[in-house]
């Protein structure tokens, strides 16, 4: 189906949020004016948007190359924490060897203890005052040497853990310092798939003909019951309720329900692992959602709402990692009008191995990816986050692919679209996203 430019419009917007949040241009550099402009429905230009993706291309290889480095610096620091001529090393290597001395002299002590109370039980009866007194003064004697012992053995055993605690910390610092490179380089993955995604968004509208329609901030589509973390190979309900709040009728609703998954190279089609179907009360058998629209809503009076189950399938096979639905909604009407939702709103969810027990967890709250209009009566919210840019589209079976962004800590993230939130405004593409995780 078409891309409605309603949608298509607020998903080029969103998407160039985290290029203005990363400052990869100048053209992005302050985000207020972005704002208005975008409020006022223009966009960046083609031209502002290829500047965007090239310097998020530089940036990206750069943090590509620092972490490399940083993995050669870890693994030189780990190869000299090994050996033994390593300061650290060698200081926790003498407390040890103290430790072992000092814990012979406390044994040393306490066998002389033992043997000085044997001692005095082995007097004969008719031992005399001084074999008596002096029997007693070793005891006295292997006593206080036994407790000098006891105590100088507790020092060389804590000097022997801190020793061996400060090479363990050597070792964390220098893994910490090579997730601190991991970070940077997921972040500016993040924003290189988001300038891309954005600048072909923008060429695909630029080559597209029809009406211009207008975002309706009284349209509303809005999920329930979607949990923030699922299940590999479970079957999980929620519902979406599309409310018309205007005072005009709405002829015909097209719902926009995304899944979205990626990988360390960008998009990959994940039709085997996700199936999401709906049905409604009017046609309440299950159907396949196709290419990530549901045409068959109806018309929508003023103040009316519809809602439909939907229900998102797992495959056994999904690898854990992040999750995100993106949800928005189009009107046309016989006179030739026509609108949308001000932007696609994100649900985020973790993605749990198949087998696995969530534990606790909440419904997923909506967050806003696009913009409104200024004076209008929706939410007013401003960019927050980064969308795929593109449609979804499907398989045979009507299975979703994704079209998200890129996780830089797992082999597959699940998590199509959202893998990185910087601040304020959300930078999608693989947390959670867990996992976590180059391309």
């Amino acid at each position: 189906m078409k891309i409605r430019r309603a949608l298509a419009t607020a998903v080029a917007a969103a998407v160039t949020a985290p290029v203005v949040l990363l400052s990869v241009t100048p053209a992005f550099a302050d985000t207020k004016p972005v704002t208005q402009t975008q409020n006022k429905q223009s966009k960046p230009t083609i031209k502002e948007l290829e500047a965007a993706a090239a310097e998020a291309q530089k940036a990206y290889e750069e943090a590509v190359k620092a972490r490399d480095e940083a993995q050669i610096t870890v693994r030189r620091a780990l190869q000299e924490l090994s050996e033994d001529s390593h300061p650290l090393v060698a200081a926790a290597n003498a407390a040890k060897e103290a430790a072992k001395l000092a814990a012979d002299a406390k044994d040393a002590a306490d066998k002389a203890v033992t043997e000085a109370k044997t001692a005095i039980t082995e007097l004969p009866a008719d031992a005399t005052e001084e074999q008596k007194t002096a029997a007693a003064t070793a005891l006295s004697e292997a006593e206080a040497t036994a407790a000098t012992a006891a105590t100088a053995k507790t020092a060389a055993d804590t000097k022997a853990a801190d020793a061996r605690e400060a090479v363990t910390e050597a070792r964390i610092e220098a893994f910490r310092a090579a997730g601190v490179a991991d970070k940077a380089l997921e972040d500016a993955l993040a924003a290189k798939i988001a300038a891309d995604a954005a600048l072909a968004q923008a060429k695909k509208e630029a080559e597209e003909e029809g009406e211009d329609c207008e975002p309706e901030n009284d349209l509303t589509a809005k999920v329930t019951g979607l949990p923030t973390k699922l299940v590999a190979g479970t079957t999980t309900a929620f519902s979406l309720r599309v409310t018309n709040g205007s005072d005009r009728n709405m002829d015909e609703i097209i719902t926009y329900v995304g899944v979205h998954a990626t990988d360390k190279s960008g998009l990959k089609d994940t039709g085997k692992f996700f199936r999401l179907q709906w049905s409604s009360e009017s046609s309440p058998k299950w159907k396949n959602v196709k290419d990530d629209y549901i045409d068959a809503v109806g018309a929508l009076k003023p103040g009316a709402r519809t809602d439909l189950k939907m229900r998102l399938t797992l495959d056994k096979a999904t690898p854990a990692g992040n999750g995100v639905a993106f949800i928005a909604a189009d009107f046309y009407n016989k006179d030739g009008s026509c609108g949308g939702t001000p932007g696609a709103d994100m649900y985020e969810f973790d993605v749990k191995a198949a087998g696995s027990k969530p534990g606790k967890t909440e419904d997923a709250k909506p967050k806003p990816a696009g913009t409104t209009k200024p004076g209008g009566k929706g939410s007013g919210h401003q960019p927050q986050g980064s969308a795929s840019g593109t449609p979804a589209k499907t398989g045979t079976d009507g299975s979703l692919a994704a079209t998200g962004s890129s996780s830089a800590t797992t082999s597959i993230a699940l998590a199509g679209g959202a893998a990185v939130v910087l601040g304020a405004a959300a930078v999608f593409v693989v947390r959670r996203r867990k996992a976590g995780s180059d391309a």
